[in-house]
């Protein structure tokens, strides 16, 4: 069985407190993301051309011991630490003979930590692929609890459609965004931006716009209003990024920003 992980964006960010467990809430819309065009630019050194951006993720019966097998973009870690590895194990845990050995085929497209969610997707997607494949029954209510262990913004991926966000992302509300007759680029420079410093970096504040609101406004109005509190300490760090942003504006995009802590940039363009 096959399936194409997609990624996301982030339509607006906003860190509105610091938790006393260390962790920080937040506002966002999570939007899926299955097309769009990355075209390069001088400053973006590493940018590539592409115009769909899916992973892929098959599962086929092992012959002995489930395995998994990488390809297409480098994947960091130990390979015990991917989420499509942890998410095997942890339904095999619970569902036990009903989870068979199986062969893991991933294929790497999306960037990794450009804020497009990339790894979380394949996670939940993993999830949703084996309640299908090894018939578990298993509700979209279990599987983002499921998913929720694996990572905050993991559970997005079971819905995968446009969700308002809160707490650490995992607190979603279905929103109607409906981007019908726009364009979307983005930019994926090879510049890794740590998640842990862009929040270090971040000083809390009330959030300035409700996103919940964000369907209901013209999209040329978004930059009146729709921000990304990390692109400021972002953005000092990594001038190419600003610059990335406003060469879109230059081109004629509505609204422009970087997507979650970065590095990946996207401009909206109208179609008409």
């Amino acid at each position: 069985m096959i399936c194409f992980p997609n990624c996301k964006i982030n339509l607006g960010l906003f860190i509105t407190h610091r938790r006393a467990d260390g962790y920080h809430d937040l506002e966002t819309v999570f939007l899926p993301v299955t097309k769009a065009i990355l075209p390069t630019a001088p400053q973006a050194q590493g940018a590539e051309i592409a115009t769909v951006l899916n992973d892929v993720l098959e599962v086929v019966p092992a012959l002995s011991t489930s395995k998994m097998h990488l390809s297409g973009r480098a994947v960091g870690g130990n390979a015990d630490d991917n989420l499509v590895w942890k998410a095997y194990k942890m339904l095999q845990s619970d569902f036990g003979d009903r989870i068979p050995a199986l062969d893991i085929f991933l294929h790497k497209a999306i960037p990794m930590g450009a804020g497009l969610g990339g790894g979380s997707a394949d996670g939940a997607f993993m999830l949703t692929l084996l309640n299908e494949y090894c018939q578990l029954g298993l509700s979209a209510l279990q599987l983002g609890a499921y998913a929720l262990r694996l990572g905050s913004d993991c559970p997005f991926f079971i819905y995968n459609t446009p969700q308002f966000a809160t707490g650490r992302g995992e607190i979603m509300q279905a929103i109607d965004v409906d981007l019908t007759g726009y364009e979307l680029r983005i930019i994926c420079p090879e510049i890794h931006v740590s998640t842990r410093d862009a929040f270090a970096l971040i000083q809390p504040r009330p959030a300035p716009f409700d996103l919940r609101n964000i369907g209901k406004i013209p999209v040329s109005d978004w930059k009146n209003v729709v921000s990304n509190d990390f692109e400021g300490p972002v953005f000092n760090k990594h001038p190419e990024l600003a610059q990335i942003k406003k060469q879109f504006y230059e081109d004629g995009a509505l609204y422009a920003a970087m997507s979650g802590t970065g590095s990946a940039v996207y401009g909206i363009f109208s179609r008409a």
